[in-house]
């Protein structure tokens, strides 16, 4: 393997222990945004409205929360996927910029009304 396949394999491993995290605390009272980049965790609250800039290896990653809700708005990554997933409302909502680091989901509150509380394989 080369050195691009060890980061993709530990940005994968980073991506799933911050997800399985976000969802073990959905029994939380209360929203927050959950934000991870480079060595670095952040939390704000779902309440209060902001806009956040992060580092990652190919620039910075601009998040916005507003309303209780949190979206990707802008990153230096080729694709946009994390900008196409749209709004993370609800407790368990995630969004990833895998080419920058930066993973961003919401922990606590409610998960959203018929949403399955576990997926298993």
């Amino acid at each position: 393997m080369k050195l691009g396949d060890w980061v993709v394999v530990a940005a994968a491993i980073a991506v799933s222990v911050a997800f399985t995290s976000a969802a073990a605390d959905r029994a939380q009272q209360g929203g927050f945004v959950e934000i991870t980049a480079a060595d670095e965790t952040l939390l704000y609250p779902l309440s209060e409205d902001r806009q956040v800039t992060v580092d990652g290896p190919l620039g910075e990653t601009h998040i916005e929360i507003r309303n209780g809700r949190a979206y990707v708005h802008d990153s230096p990554c080729r694709d946009k996927i994390c900008i196409t997933t749209g709004w993370l409302e609800s407790a368990g909502d995630w969004s990833a910029c895998l080419p920058n680091r930066v993973f961003v989901s919401i922990r606590g509150g409610e998960t959203a009304e018929g949403a399955p509380d576990a997926v298993a394989r």
